[in-house]
């Protein structure tokens, strides 16, 4: 890891101007949209997606990937000849290839295999390097080694995730989810719902829950093949899963960022009923959406059944991750979900289902 002298004023010089560009950036975006899910008004409940895929690289980790550069600059860690390396399922490696390209550092993604070639074509556009590795598990090592062997930093979103942001607010997602909703019907929220990847979102948003004392409660929902969901339950931090084929969430251990003490529920959601709520989104809101966003949706549904069984009104929040045109070869290819044995038609006419009743 490169440190940076702080008696080295062209470099201090340096760092000033790249946080300046990275926080010039936020301010050249404005707040991600808060669109409204179409339910039936005698319902008594609505639901809301956040979209995040608007951000300039397409998704909610465009926020943490520049937490984490503003965290590695004023840290020290990253300096004007630094080597950026990350661990990533793809969409924090597209959006720190394009902060590292906005200062002018080189930037390598240590990736599965089986990451979705609109993902890598993402991060090689930005003018990242990929470096694909067979088992997820050694993404880590991996990493670590590029690092050291170049000189640089390793980002390790997975450990830094959650320290990174200031969740008390600052126009974190947390704070811009109750400002948005605040001449909705019912403006602080029933749930929150999302998903956990870093874990760096939903420690964000259940610790800025509590700290504001609203009675909103933070259900996390995790795919099948991830360690995050039997940890929860079991309360084993060591517990470990084969990992996730929804890219962006779910992971083959328990990541340091992962905070269960401030989750109220987990939810765990069937890959087939994943990418059918992906597919459901776009058909009935024209938003062309990934597939952790099916899950987050999944998730949402239930929640929502659940509150109409019991007569309950109110409100439920959940995030649009990032978009489906990143996953044409993938959820939304028919061929592929044969060669995974995957039948989301069941699902999909049980969603359709609900909508209907």
């Amino acid at each position: 890891m490169e440190q940076v002298d702080r008696h080295d004023v062209r470099a201090r010089h340096w760092v000033a101007e790249a946080i300046r560009q990275v926080e010039a950036d936020a301010h050249r975006s404005c707040d991600t949209h808060l669109h409204v899910f179409p339910l039936p008004a005698h319902w008594g409940v609505n639901l809301y997606l956040k979209d995040e895929s608007v951000h300039p690289t397409g998704s909610l980790k465009h926020r943490l990937a520049r937490s984490l550069f503003l965290y590695g600059l004023a840290n020290g860690w990253i300096g004007p000849n630094t080597t950026i390396v990350e661990a990533s399922s793809g969409s924090t490696a597209v959006s720190e290839a394009y902060f590292a390209r906005l200062i002018g550092l080189p930037f390598i993604a240590v990736m599965p295999e089986s990451t979705s070639p609109e993902k890598i074509s993402l991060i090689e556009f930005y003018g990242g390097k990929c470096h694909l590795v067979t088992d997820p598990r050694t993404i880590y090592a991996e990493s670590i080694r590029l690092a050291t062997e170049s000189g640089g930093h390793f980002m390790d979103q997975f450990t830094y995730a959650e320290r990174a942001t200031d969740w008390r607010g600052n126009n974190n997602i947390a704070e811009s989810i109750f400002h948005q909703l605040a001449m909705e019907p019912h403006p602080e929220p029933t749930w929150i719902v999302v998903g956990a990847g870093t874990g760096g979102t939903s420690s964000t948003i259940g610790r800025y829950i509590r700290y504001r004392r609203y009675a909103t409660r933070l259900a996390v929902v995790d795919p099948e093949g991830s360690a995050f969901y039997p940890s929860w339950v079991t309360g084993d931090a060591s517990v470990t899963a084969p990992g996730s084929r929804i890219e962006g969430i779910g992971r083959p251990r328990v990541e340091p960022s992962f905070l269960p003490s401030v989750i109220d529920r987990m939810i765990q959601v069937p890959d087939a009923l994943s990418i059918a709520a992906m597919r459901w989104v776009r058909e009935v809101t024209g938003r062309d959406v990934g597939g952790s966003t099916g899950t987050n949706v999944a998730a949402a549904v239930q929640l929502l059944a659940e509150m109409r069984a019991a007569g309950e009104e109110g409100s439920v929040v959940t995030l649009i991750c990032d978009g489906g045109e990143r996953y044409r070869g993938t959820y939304d290819n028919d061929a592929w979900l044969r060669d995974q044995r995957l039948d989301i038609h069941p699902h999909l006419a049980n969603l359709r289902a609900f909508l209907a009743s």
